[in-house]
């Protein structure tokens, strides 16, 4: 079977660097579904406004290797040492590079073949291979097991974004670049305090430091 985009992901972020490691955990972050002319008619997004949220079926298209060891990987929630099966997790690193996305439609523009999501866990310039509507009765399902992540919680950082730097991000912008940062966008098995990490955010470099469970932004670039 061969398939092919029928949409493009834009988002302000740029790279694998500061992404969201799941859905929805940067829930004001922005981003925008374009369809592909092939796809670009009203009809193709007709009904898609009564929905709130949507499934997105697309590429690691920034990850080129596989797993690099076998068919286990190192999930950022069990520290980044310990390793599970590769189908226990959702890392990136799978054998066919496919990704799945549950994120919230802010606005849909059938005309323009473009759909505002906020939520998603995407870089700017995913392809996209297929949509399909979030049907709570039959994807919903409360109350059930979750595996390693269960027993590891994820404490989000404090973040200190001085407002100086405020003027350097589109205002719709500000509120997802404070989660991405609060999801501590550094490898789990770095703890260097002393160390200066960089963001690409809208085009500018996001220079930040964390210590203490506080992370603070020195600059943007």
């Amino acid at each position: 079977m061969e398939i092919t985009p029928i949409a493009i992901f834009h988002s302000p972020v740029q790279e694998k660097f500061g992404l969201p490691r799941q859905a929805g955990l940067a829930e004001s972050l922005r981003g925008n579904i374009l369809l592909e002319p092939d796809f670009r008619t009203p009809e193709a997004l007709r009904g898609l406004e009564e929905f709130d949220y949507l499934w997105l079926i697309w590429e690691f298209h920034l990850n080129r290797e596989k797993a690099s060891e076998g068919l286990t990987v190192r999930p950022p929630r069990l520290g980044g040492n310990e390793r599970v099966g590769v189908f226990a997790s959702r890392s990136p690193y799978r054998p066919n590079r496919l990704g799945l996305s549950s994120v919230r439609i802010a606005s849909v523009d059938a005309a323009r073949g473009e759909i505002q999501v906020l939520g998603a866990d995407l870089a700017d310039g995913t392809p996209i291979y297929d949509i399909k509507p979030y049907v709570a009765y039959a994807d919903s399902h409360p109350g059930v097991r979750s595996g390693f992540v269960d027993g590891k919680p994820w404490k989000p950082l404090q973040v200190s974004l001085p407002r100086e730097f405020f003027p350097c991000f589109s205002p719709d912008s500000i509120d997802g670049l404070f989660e991405i940062l609060a999801q501590d966008p550094r490898p789990q098995y770095q703890d260097a305090p002393e160390r200066i990490y960089g963001l690409l955010f809208e085009g500018r470099n996001v220079k930040f430091r964390v210590a203490d469970g506080m992370l603070t932004v020195v600059g943007v670039e």
